[in-house]
Order: C-alpha cells, then structure tokens, then sequence
C-alpha cells in the first residue's frame, strides 16, 4: 500500500474558530476525518500538524520516501525557505493545500515559497482543497 503523508502547518489545530470565510466551519479532527472517509483504505495514511517549523522540517526529512505528501504549510508558505528547501528533497509526489484562496487575499500571502517544489496546488476549497487533492493523487498514483 502506498503510503501519504499529509501535513498541517502552524494555526490549523485552530480551524473551527479562525474566521469561517477564509478557513470554513470544520475543526482539523473533522477534516482529516473526510480525508479518512475519502480514501477508503486506498492509501496509509499519516497525519501530522505542528505550530514549529523545525518540528515540520523534520517529518519531511523522515518522510523524504513517501509516496505522497499533502503539505498545507499555513503562514510558513510565505516566510520559510528550510520547509522548501526540505520538500525539495521528497521523492513523493508533493501537493500543496490552502483551505483560502491565498493567492487572492493580502499582498504578503502572494509570496509563496514552497509552490516551485510542489507538483501542484489544490486552494480555495475549504476542506475540499484536501479531498481533491487526494483525489487527484489517487488518479496519478494509480
């Protein structure tokens, strides 16, 4: 079985009172829950969240041979060159998630220093940027 990893930056253990509008309703737990439902089994699925980017370098340093890695980096997107140079490194296939529309939000959002590293971007969706992201990785990992 293939193994993903899917990985939640700094503030998402918060989801469920950030402000609905650009995070939705659903709590971190009721997200990966519907990453659950969603896979199925298909995939052994690992979850992580941490508020410290050391802590997130680190797991993508033990991961560097998943198969898949689903990667919201939170704030750390626009401020953190040690978790791209660390995605880098991942032979998996690399998603990057945003439940906002980062892209179309404040100034400082738009500089994203992990999307280069990434195969592609799922954002905008709420909780669906994960669903669609697993499922575009399902279609590519076959």
């Amino acid at each position: 079985m293939k193994k993903v990893l899917i990985i939640n930056g700094p503030n998402l253990n918060m989801l469920g009172k950030r402000p609905k509008e650009h995070y939705g309703s659903l709590t971190l737990d009721e997200i990966n829950q519907k990453i659950v439902e969603e896979n199925q089994g298909y995939f052994d699925l690992d979850f992580f969240q941490s508020n410290s980017e050391g802590e997130i370098i680190t797991k993508l340093q033990e991961a560097i041979a998943y198969d898949g890695i689903l990667i919201n980096p939170a704030a750390y997107t626009h401020t953190s060159v040690a978790i791209r140079d660390a995605l880098e490194l991942c032979t998996g296939i690399k998603l990057e998630i945003h439940l906002s529309k980062v892209d179309e939000r404040e100034d400082f959002r738009r500089i994203n220093l992990v999307r280069d590293v990434c195969d592609k971007c799922f954002q905008g969706l709420h909780e669906n940027s994960y669903i669609e992201a697993l499922r575009y990785l399902k279609e590519v990992l076959g």
